[in-house]
This record gives C-alpha cells, sequence and structure tokens, in this order.
C-alpha cells in the first residue's frame, strides 16, 4: 500500500514477512525433523516414524549424517522464521516536500541498530537511479544518488517487478522529486 498527495509520498516496503518465505521455513522445519527422527531412530533402534523404518540405517556413518543435517536444517528453519517474526528489511520510503526531507526506514535484526533511519534533505537528492542486471538472475534496484553519499537503494533486493514497472517507478519517484533519472 502506498500513499501519495501533492506534498507527501509514502512507499511501504514488503521485509521477509512474505509467504514464500513461510513455505520455506515450514517446509525446511518439517524436513529436518523428519531427518532427525530418522538418524536417532537408527542410534537408539527403535522406530521414532511409524510409517519408515530404520533397521537398514546403521548409525555410523548414515544416522550421523542424517542427524547432522537435521539439526542444521532446524537451525536454518529457527533462524528463517526469526526473520519473518522480525520482519527484517520492512519499512518504508517517506519524502516530504513542504518540509523538505526524505526519511527511509528499514528494520533490522534485535539489537542495537535494529531501527534503521536514514534522515536527507531532499535539495542534496541529485537523481533517482535505476540499476539493472539482466541474465539467469534477474535484480533491478531503485536508489537515491544523494550529494556527498553513496546511494541509498528504495526497494527490496528480491523484488521481482518487470523492467517497465520499475521505470515507471522511478519516473513517477523523479517526478515527485523534481530530479533526474539515470542509469537507463
Amino acid at each position: 500500500m502506498n500513499s501519495r498527495s501533492k506534498w507527501i509520498q509514502v512507499e511501504f516496503i514488503k521485509g521477509s514477512r512474505t509467504f514464500t518465505n513461510l513455505c520455506w521455513a515450514c517446509t525446511l522445519v518439517c524436513g529436518s525433523i523428519g531427518f532427525f527422527l530418522v538418524g536417532f531412530s537408527s542410534c537408539v533402534g527403535k522406530n521414532m516414524i511409524p510409517l519408515f523404518s530404520s533397521k537398514q540405517i546403521a548409525f555410523l556413518p548414515q544416522g550421523l549424517v542424517m542427524c547432522f543435517y537435521g539439526i542444521a536444517g532446524l537451525s536454518l528453519g529457527f533462524y528463517l522464521g526469526c526473520t519473518i517474526f522480525w520482519d527484517v528489511g520492512g519499512g518504508y520510503n517517506y519524502f516530504d516536500k513542504q518540509e523538505g526531507f526524505s526519511s527511509i526506514f528499514r528494520w533490522g535484526f534485535p539489537g542495537k541498530n535494529r531501527r534503521i533511519r536514514i534522515r536527507l534533505a531532499l535539495k542534496d537528492v541529485e537523481a533517482v537511479g535505476l540499476k539493472s542486471q539482466e541474465g539467469l538472475f534477474p535484480s533491478r534496484i531503485l536508489y537515491l544518488k544523494v550529494r556527498g553519499r553513496r546511494s541509498i537503494p528504495l526497494t527490496r533486493i528480491g523484488e521481482n517487478l518487470t523492467l517497465e514497472d520499475m521505470e515507471e517507478k522511478a519516473a513517477e519517484l523523479a517526478r515527485f522529486l523534481r530530479v533526474s533519472i539515470e542509469g537507463f
């Protein structure tokens, strides 16, 4: 959901709280539990999963490796679940022409720098840029070119918008800020 008026424009950025990430986390946790239970069953000698027999699996080395993969998968699933819960990368881009400032806000990992906020004057914005890389894994990033600073990305890294949509987004923001567009 984006909001726009004559003087203010707000664009909300979706973080890691997506349906795809949730599906991957659930799949990873379920598969990891299965691996761990089969490995542990081979150690104990008792079937922990009723449908699968672990009698043919020797604990050394197959059962031990399956336990390792189960623990590693659970760790990755827990990490992905935490990033979803904390909505890492989510936030907003706020542009206020009346006050003459811009605020870019993102959520990070818990700790001292959980809230990432960049506040800058609109008079320092030189251009709106679009960086596009085509190929097997295409990536398109919309960014602000600011005087005296590095370029500030405005879109998510994994955002899969077409080149036309990104160009339209860049043109709309450049018109709103009354700056040029670069990188085409």
